[in-house]
């Protein structure tokens, strides 16, 4: 679907980017690049459904069956890399509950195994083909976190509330981010991108200090919830008809959602750094209490 222009010199003389959003798409582009080193294995699923078509039925099924398994392990592994790109960006994070990259090696080291059996008669051959098919596949793209990632010094059970909570707003945020892309609209791709970027900006700040979940509990989760909904509903209705009252209204909540958003964020960071001075009065008092 054809997007209209948008931007700074566009004819609606929208501003450029901010720069939390220039770190947003910066950090989501990352995330993506991840997931495009294995679009290339999708091509042997491909080849392999088509040069087995003039082969025998047992040939032809053993084929097929190999490709789809073929596909599917390059399914998983795309994923897989990007959930460990966005593990690796997060200070708090659970390992994923599902290990897609070491399930796409198993699963490519089964689907060589059977292309190798329609041409080699031989299972041990075929075996060794994908135990080694296997084994690349785990060299080229690593195997998943496997252990979660904590910070020293916050219990275990405040950084696994900080983990939910922060999983739950990734989940609104993004199927926010899916429902207005299909309206094809680039302008407000970049303002749903601009509020991600300040509700991303919170997630970090409740990472960095889980001890501010209590106050962001209810904008990463309400709030998150309600955005998605009305983006769910704007969507489907801007879709059927080019509502600008109702464009309008969605913007406005965009802008009043950022706003609050930024207020909450920067107000944990005061809070923070009152704290922090505090700690540091208390120490001097006592290290001039004992002379030193």
């Amino acid at each position: 679907m054809a997007k209209s222009f948008g931007g700074k010199f566009s004819p609606s003389g929208q501003r450029g980017p901010t720069n939390e959003l220039r770190e947003a798409v910066i950090d989501q582009r990352k995330i993506d690049a991840a997931g495009r080193k294995a679009y290339l294995l999708f091509v042997p699923g491909v080849l392999l459904a088509f040069l087995c078509l003039n082969e025998g039925a047992i040939a032809l099924a053993i084929g097929l069956l190999g490709a789809a398994i073929l596909t599917l392990a390059a399914w998983l592994t795309r994923d897989g890399l990007r959930a460990t790109a966005e593990f690796d960006a997060r200070k708090v994070a659970r390992r994923p509950a599902l290990p897609r990259k070491i399930i796409g090696s198993v699963l490519t080291g089964i689907g060589v195994a059977l292309a190798a059996s329609i041409n080699d008669g031989s299972i041990v051959a075929a075996v060794l083909y994908g135990l080694i098919a296997a084994g690349l596949h785990t060299t080229a793209f690593g195997l998943d976190p496997l252990r979660d990632k904590r910070m020293e010094g916050i219990d275990t059970f405040q950084q696994d509330r900080v983990a939910r909570v922060v999983d739950e707003a990734e989940a609104h945020l993004a199927s926010m981010k899916d429902h207005i892309a299909d309206i094809g609209d680039r302008h407000l791709d970049n303002r749903v991108e601009q509020f991600q970027a300040m509700a991303r900006k919170m997630i970090r700040t409740v990472e960095d200090d889980p001890r501010d979940l209590t106050g962001a509990r209810k904008f990463l989760g309400v709030y998150l919830m309600g955005a998605r909904d009305a983006a769910v509903k704007f969507a489907d209705l801007y879709k059927r008809q080019r509502n600008e009252e109702a464009r309008k209204d969605f913007e406005d909540l965009l802008v009043d959602l950022e706003q609050n958003f930024a207020a909450r964020t920067e107000k944990m960071l005061l809070d923070d750094r009152s704290d922090m001075d505090i700690e540091i009065k208390v120490l001097r008092d006592r290290l001039q209490r004992e002379g030193l």
